[in-house]
């Protein structure tokens, strides 16, 4: 997914359905598979990680921000950021 655009990853909480998650992680199962003692090795948090990132990638999450006004809920902009030097 980086290889087709220039990415960063950003932390957040995300609220989805209890459905949607529920069908990550079944998907996820059946791509993965058991292991030999029967047990599924499956990073969930990794997959919805994956899903929604290729979500907006494909739905053009670029274009949307762009073209929405943000909440009046947010405080703190990317400038109001202070860095160190360490970056």
């Amino acid at each position: 997914m980086s290889e087709l655009k220039d990415t960063i990853t950003v932390r957040v909480n995300v609220e989805i359905t209890p459905e949607s998650l529920k069908t990550i992680v079944e998907n996820a199962k059946k791509s993965a598979g058991p292991n030999q003692s029967g047990v599924y090795r499956v990073d969930t948090a990794g997959k919805v990680d994956e899903m929604i990132s290729r979500f907006l990638l494909e739905k053009d999450f670029e274009s949307y921000v762009k073209n929405t006004k943000p909440p009046a809920t947010i405080v703190t902009t990317f400038h109001d950021i202070k860095m160190d030097e360490k970056g």
